[in-house]
């Protein structure tokens, strides 16, 4: 029977005519592999064998150079480097997610809100129900406790907190402290049956288009990972700290195309090495936009976790005065007098001729007329001043333009200054207009604690 290939090349047979041309002779191969080592001539098997030696040598030296190395544990592979990315997602998932935690945050309602009762408030006016549903990660453990980071957002006004582990088990959690300017916050849980924390990475070593995982209970709807990409390493974002609208404040952030939902927020942006290197925050909820999510960066995170678990709170310099944008003030000007002249007056009178009152046309009571010089366009509206403010005479309505020598024409730029160039105990220089005549004033800053 006639091989596939009939040809002496490819068949596996030695055909005829070697067999009779080579009959009472000894077969010779067309090429003789003859080495001397040392005096010694090798065979063909023994070549063979010493090839394969360092072949395999090879081999491991290359592993050694791509992959990381042995770790210390004396086996090869603890980095993940050189291993295919699903397999280093899988792999780097089952090790932060025993440390990813649900978050719960319940607040008083009514009875019979939302028609679900889950138990008596404290004041037994109300009960208490969920409210609302984050995530969180299980950063460190010490002295019998357990230590998370979320948003602040997610426990914002709760009452009770409590997390959800990812056997199931709900613990009660206690606020540590929390931070509206970062948006973050620290719970405490019970640390009995938690084995493992979460590894804290660097997010300054993130490049563009490195792929990153987002970890957390989107929607309330249970476990969920999310794989994207790095898109901006580092991008300045502006927010509302009072969520009215109106940017008050800059947040570090690093852009992921990785889906971040709402119940997403608080929980870990990790790396495929499984390390830390964000807590995701925020997404652009927009028509048309989508998978424009955020996350702070870990090494802009754990300095303020730090400072929650030691002192309960972040300690800033603080001036002690609320405000509101001058700006904000000429736009609300505007639009009174504009509702004033296209909207007839809806107050009404009683038998004697007194008004009853009516509406406002934005349905808040105007602010009083400020006296400023024609060229002063920007600064920020003292509404309150307490604190060193206070003491040091700042008062209602007093419009403040400077802190030292720089403008301020913002909430935002006054945060900033204050944050970002000066100290608790810093001496400042306020200069701020009252009933039309510039003022200056100095004293030092202060510590505003968490409960001030």
């Amino acid at each position: 029977m006639m091989s596939l290939f009939d040809d002496d090349f490819y068949s596996t047979k030695v055909s005829k005519r070697i067999k009779r041309e080579t009959k009472g002779t000894s077969l010779k191969l067309p090429f003789q592999f003859r080495f001397r080592f040392r005096g010694y001539k090798l065979s063909t098997l023994q070549i063979a064998l010493l090839s394969s030696l360092a072949s395999s040598a090879i081999v491991v030296i290359l592993f050694v150079l791509f992959t990381g190395g042995i770790s210390g544990s004396g086996k090869l592979g603890a980095s993940t480097s050189g291993i295919d990315p699903s397999e280093r997602a899988i792999y780097a998932t089952s090790k932060v997610r025993p440390a990813v935690v649900s978050v719960i945050n319940e607040q008083t309602f009514p009875v019979g809100a939302g028609g679900k009762k889950s138990g008596k408030s404290e004041d037994g006016n109300g009960i208490l129900r969920e409210a609302g549903v984050g995530s969180g990660v299980i950063v460190e453990k010490k002295n019998g406790k357990a230590y998370i980071i979320t948003n602040h957002h997610v426990i914002a006004d709760a009452e009770k907190v409590k997390a959800v582990l990812t056997s199931g088990e709900i613990r009660e959690a206690k606020i540590v402290g929390s931070d509206q300017i970062t948006d973050l916050a620290v719970l405490e849980i019970d640390a009995k049956g938690i084995n493992t924390v979460a590894e804290i990475g660097d997010s300054s070593t993130l490049r563009a288009a490195e792929f990153v995982m987002a970890m957390g209970n989107p929607l309330g709807m249970g476990e969920s990972i999310t794989l994207g990409i790095v898109s901006v390493i580092r991008e300045v974002v502006p927010v509302s700290l009072s969520q009215n609208g109106i940017m008050d404040w800059e947040q570090e952030v690093i852009r992921v195309d990785a889906a971040i939902n709402e119940g997403n927020s608080g929980g870990p942006l990790i790396d495929l090495n499984g390390k830390v290197v964000g807590i995701n925050s925020m997404k652009i909820a927009d028509f048309g936009v989508e998978s424009i999510g955020y996350a702070i960066p870990i090494n802009n995170a754990m300095p303020i976790v730090e400072s929650i678990i030691s002192k309960g709170y972040v300690p800033r310099p603080y001036l002690g005065v609320y405000t509101i944008d001058l700006e904000q003030y000429w736009s609300q000007q505007e639009l009174q007098k504009w509702l004033e002249e296209e909207q007839p007056s809806t107050n009404e009178e009683n038998e004697d001729g007194e008004e009853l009152g009516g509406d406002q046309g934005n349905g808040s009571t105007p602010m009083p007329k400020l006296q400023l010089p024609d060229e002063v366009f920007s600064g920020v509206i003292v509404l309150e001043a307490v604190g060193p403010a206070k003491d040091a005479g700042l008062q209602y309505n007093d419009v403040i333009v400077k802190l030292d020598k720089k403008k301020i024409g913002s909430t935002r730029e006054l945060r900033k200054y204050l944050y970002n160039d000066k100290k608790i105990g810093d001496s400042i220089e306020v200069s701020y207009y009252r009933e039309g005549m510039l003022q200056v004033t100095s004293f030092k800053l202060g510590d505003k604690a968490e409960e001030e």
